[in-house]
């Protein structure tokens, strides 16, 4: 089975829980995910498996979107409900509708966020979670990100007894965004700790919610039939962001040779761009201005 399997990962599991299990359902052992998802966010995971674990990191390259809620009145040492409560300050009033829009909106665009200390990131050879479980601080690097889409979706409800208010909300982001830290931010812009109170993750690697299959249906679906041929998406969906190019048998004799391509006129101008020969995905190809020609980047098959 070669392709993209996009999976609905519960909440109460790791990403790698997912693989681990997957293997054993599907009796193979080249599969990879594109795109963690912590253990308390379910959501769209790509799968991919066979010859289509190559496609992994084009996959990772395209936004996501997320539905989720957050609360303001505490925060946590991981941002979200599963830490420990580090401070806390009830409100005194409700927030309006109006002030969270202005405080969402300064949120939207190009943003700097840090990440938050149990995460993947590595410093100096260490993940953040290995410094935050062992009680050590670091200097975390700053990272750059994209917001296309933070709005509310639901009304405030506030709780005199905690002082604390919440609300949902559907986010569109760029690879690399922490929405964890995305709700600690909303609320520093309002003055308040605040938390991601829950969240789902409804698109990732062009795949949604919709297009999503649960463990337990794809255990059914390989006893019934013994595959998952119906539900695997096409290696060609993985990289359709870039220009494709149809090669001609010409071309595709040298190109399986390891030959470049020039710059033509039936070739768009990109950085990269896909090769294509008889409808088959074959490899991605990097312009290389210092060979003049467009090069292998990745490449999926010679035959």
């Amino acid at each position: 089975m070669d392709g993209i399997l996009p999976v609905y990962k519960e909440a109460g599991m790791t990403s790698h829980d997912v693989v681990f299990k997957l293997r054993k359902i599907l009796h193979m052992k080249k599969i990879g995910h594109a795109g963690t998802l912590d253990p308390s966010v379910d959501g769209v995971l790509p799968v991919a498996l066979g010859k289509a674990t190559k496609t992994i990191e084009f996959l990772q390259e395209s936004g996501k979107i997320y539905t989720g809620e957050v609360t303001f009145g505490f925060a946590t040492t991981t941002e979200d409900l599963d830490g420990e409560v580090v401070e806390s300050q009830p409100l005194s009033r409700p927030f309006t509708t109006d002030e969270i829009a202005v405080a969402m909106k300064a949120l939207t665009g190009d943003i700097t966020q840090i990440p938050p200390m149990f995460s993947a990131v590595k410093v100096n050879g260490r993940r953040l979670y290995e410094y935050a479980r062992a009680g050590e601080t670091v200097e975390r690097p700053e990272r750059q990100a994209t917001i296309y889409r933070f709005e509310r979706t639901s009304e405030p409800i506030f709780d005199e007894t905690t002082g604390t208010q919440k609300f949902t909300f559907i986010a569109e982001v760029s690879k690399g965004t922490y929405i964890r830290t995305l709700a600690v931010d909303l609320g520093k812009q309002l003055g308040v700790p605040a938390v991601m109170s829950q969240l789902t993750r409804q698109k990732a690697g062009g795949y949604d919610l919709s297009q999503a299959h649960s463990l337990a249906d794809i255990a059914e679906m390989m006893t019934t039939n013994g595959n998952v041929d119906v539900w695997l998406q096409p290696l060609d969906s993985a990289v359709a962001q870039y220009p494709h190019v149809a090669l001609t048998d010409e071309q595709w004799a040298k190109v399986k040779n390891g030959i470049g391509l020039p710059k033509t006129a039936l070739i768009p101008v990109a950085d990269k761009i896909v090769v294509t020969y008889q409808g088959d995905v074959k490899s991605v190809f990097e312009w290389r201005a210092d060979r003049n020609q467009y090069r292998p980047y990745r490449t999926f098959s010679i035959e």
